[in-house]
Order: C-alpha cells, then sequence, then structure tokens
C-alpha cells in the first residue's frame, strides 16, 4: 500500500492584516467614541481637548495658530470652537517710562525742539523739563507761541497714556516784584497752572490726571551763583508720576452728605 505524501505547510504571508484590521477597528472606535461624547455631552469633550492640550504641550489654541476644522458641517461642539475661534488678543500695557521718553524725544528732535525740553528719570517717574527760555518770556507766566508749537508734541504723546502729571513750577533765586506777581512763588504756581489749563482745554486731559505745584526758588537742580545753572533752575517740569509714585496720591474722597459738614470727631 503506497505511503500518502505528507503536504508542507505554507508560510501566511496575509498575517499582517489582522493586525491592520484590528487597528482600523480600534481607530474607528475611537473617532465614533468622540464623535459621540461631543454631540452628547459637549462639556465632557471640552476636558479631553484640554487634557490632550496639557498633555502633548500642544500650542493649537494660542492666537494667531492655524485653524483646523472638525467637520464640515453642524453645529461647533466646545471642541471645534476652541480650535477654530480665535482668542482675544490680551490687552495691551502701557508703555514704559522708558519708552515713553523716548518717543518724546524722537520727536521732539524730529520737530527741531529737542533743545528747549530736558527729561531725566527718577524714582518718582519721568521729569519732563519746559526751559523757561523756551516756553516764557522772562517774568511772564503765558506761553510764547513757539512754546505751545512744542507743548504740542509732548502733550498729543502723554493724551493717551494712563499716567497721572504733576506739573510743577520753578524759578531761580531772583526776587521778583511786579503788580501781577508779588514773588517767585506766584510766579512759578501762576506757570504751572498755565500749562494745565493748555493741557484740559487745547487737549481734553482729564482734571483728575492733574496736579499743579509751585515752588518758587526752593528747588533749583543748578547753582544760582552762574547764569547757566539760574537758567536751568527757570522751568516748569511735567512730571510722569511712575505707579508706585500714584499710590502715594491722594485718594478721592467719598461724596459727604449735607447733614454732614465734617469727622465725628466722637
Amino acid at each position: 500500500m503506497a505511503r500518502k505524501k505528507k503536504h508542507e505547510e505554507h508560510v501566511n504571508h496575509e498575517r499582517w492584516l489582522v493586525s491592520y484590521a484590528d487597528f482600523i477597528t480600534l481607530l474607528f472606535a475611537f473617532f465614533v467614541t468622540l464623535y459621540a461624547i461631543s454631540q452628547v455631552d459637549a462639556q465632557k469633550l471640552g476636558k479631553l481637548v484640554q487634557s490632550m492640550q496639557s498633555a502633548f504641550d500642544s500650542r493649537v489654541f494660542e492666537a494667531g495658530s492655524p485653524r483646523l476644522p472638525l467637520s464640515d458641517g453642524g453645529p461647533k461642539g466646545v471642541a471645534q470652537q476652541l480650535l477654530i475661534e480665535p482668542i482675544s488678543p490680551p490687552v495691551s500695557s502701557p508703555p514704559s517710562l522708558l519708552a515713553l521718553q523716548a518717543d518724546i524725544q524722537a520727536k521732539l528732535e524730529r520737530a527741531h525742539f529737542v533743545d528747549r525740553v530736558r527729561m531725566v528719570q527718577e524714582r518718582r517717574g519721568l521729569v519732563v523739563s519746559l526751559t523757561e527760555a523756551g516756553f516764557f518770556d522772562s517774568g511772564q507766566a503765558d506761553l510764547k507761541a513757539s512754546g505751545q508749537e512744542a507743548l504740542r508734541v509732548i502733550a498729543q504723546t502723554l493724551q493717551d497714556v494712563p499716567y497721572n502729571l504733576r506739573i510743577e513750577g520753578h524759578t531761580d533765586n531772583t526776587p521778583i516784584h511786579t503788580a501781577r506777581f508779588p514773588s517767585n512763588w506766584e510766579l512759578s504756581t501762576a506757570r504751572a497752572t498755565f500749562i494745565l489749563s493748555y493741557l484740559t482745554t487745547q487737549f481734553g486731559f482729564r482734571s483728575s490726571r492733574l496736579s499743579v505745584a509751585g515752588y518758587g526758588e526752593h528747588r533749583p537742580i543748578g547753582p544760582n551763583n552762574t547764569d547757566v545753572g539760574r537758567a536751568m533752575n527757570r522751568r516748569v517740569d511735567i512730571v510722569i508720576l511712575s505707579e508706585s509714585e500714584q499710590l502715594k496720591e491722594p485718594e478721592t474722597p467719598e461724596p459727604r452728605s449735607p447733614g454732614n459738614s465734617g469727622p465725628d470727631l466722637n
């Protein structure tokens, strides 16, 4: 009796199809689950998207990132809104005092007024000094026409910044005694008040941003025994107060009732 030959087993080269089919099935189930969650519970899908963002350190939600559509139609789920809708840009912070100084300096140079103004950074803020020679006639408190042009450049730069301004009048130690200004106190205060009035009437500065001080000859920045020093001292300073200095400003008091004329001392 003839012996049957044993058939050789052939290697199956299509086993990868099983793994591939399992992978496709799992992937399909994953996206079906995502779709079901987005339709049934949008809040859960939003949490899932946030978790994926944290896990992969994604930047797709930041402003300016490319938009990624999740569907061709139908209402947007939470994830689609997060990915497609641009995030509002943050509120811009005010310019630093150094940047403000550079801006004023550049504009004054273009207008050829830079020789009439000195600027210095102090602990209290940025001090913009208007020299008497560039803005006032000797012994007068009204602005020269050329001084108004230079002040316009400064005012337009400061108009929309949030910093408060303190306007300080200064003189040298040469005594003055006229019908209008009996002393340097009155002259320095009148010059500062004129600048304040110019800013409020011509440029609409809020009065609550401004304050005025007159120091006469008692805050010199140069020696009063030389012509150069006295010229430096005759000035009006526009002090752009720093944030820390603004906190020291007096608070606006609450209005009192007609029957309460003063603090209760009992």
